[in-house]
């Protein structure tokens, strides 16, 4: 996902982001908790906001969250945020250099994705 997602920066005058673990670790339990109870949001089980989410593993500039459900593929959902004007606009924010992505599957098998940016790496 994160090679995908630097494709379409590039092709759009943005430089690459680069993975940091801490994005990362905030993204991968986002994506978990909504997978445990099937529910996408941008508002976490326990109410948390991204930033709250980010904060708590130890990343204190996140900018943006992308979150998807269903898509099978890294190749799909990267397609359906292009094609979606806030997911768009949040990928091609060239003033962000970080990523976290997240990815869990709920019990049915139903992928959760969270993508999450940042403004240091």
């Amino acid at each position: 996902m994160v090679a995908l997602t630097n494709q379409e920066r590039r092709a759009n005058g943005c430089a690459p982001v680069e993975v940091n673990a801490a994005l990362a670790r905030a993204a991968r339990l986002h994506s978990e908790d909504q997978a445990r109870h099937g529910k996408m949001s941008h508002t976490g089980s326990d109410g948390s906001t991204p930033w709250q989410r980010a904060g708590r593993s130890g990343y204190h500039d996140a900018r943006s969250e992308n979150v998807a459900m269903g898509y099978q593929t890294p190749a799909a959902v990267v397609n359906a945020w292009m094609n979606s004007d806030g997911h768009r606009k949040n990928i091609l924010n060239c003033t962000v250099t970080a990523i976290g992505v997240g990815l869990a599957r709920a019990g049915d098998g139903t992928p959760y994705w969270t993508q999450m940016f940042g403004s240091k790496v």
